[in-house]
């Protein structure tokens, strides 16, 4: 009982101390990524093809969490490259952490997650577009 305590507590010191949590990223609101001025270069959706499909964010790119380690060089050659400021998102939030963590390792520096996600872009009721 007292090894079971022991572990329970030292999971729960990583939890609150935050090694367990996704690293953290510069967040973009809905509002400043709608504004023209923001100097974001690409607005990239890392859900699937049939999420994106039913609805993204205007001028959103699709490309799939669990491909983008792939897709890297379609990312370079577009609008600045490594250098290109970029806004990641995908329904909720997990997704996106992964494909952040990916392009941060591949040497993309300015990125962004967009609060919220889909979920709050949503529920924002902000513009969509949708390839249906």
């Amino acid at each position: 009982m007292q090894k079971i305590s022991v572990i329970l507590l030292s999971w729960l010191f990583l939890l609150a101390t935050g090694c367990t949590s996704e690293p953290d990223f510069k967040q973009i609101s809905q509002d400043q990524l709608l504004n023209p001025a923001n100097h974001v270069k690409i607005i990239l959706d890392v859900r699937t093809p049939e999420e994106y499909a039913e609805g993204h964010v205007p001028g959103a790119i699709n490309i799939s969490h669990d491909v983008i380690d792939k897709k890297i060089n379609e990312l370079i050659k577009l609008n600045g490259g490594k250098n290109a400021t970029i806004a990641v998102y995908c329904r909720s939030g997990h997704r996106a952490g992964i494909a952040l963590k990916e392009l941060q390792k591949q040497g993309f520096q300015d990125l962004y997650h967009l609060e919220g996600d889909m979920n709050g872009w949503y529920k924002a009721k902000k513009p969509v577009e949708s390839n249906k």
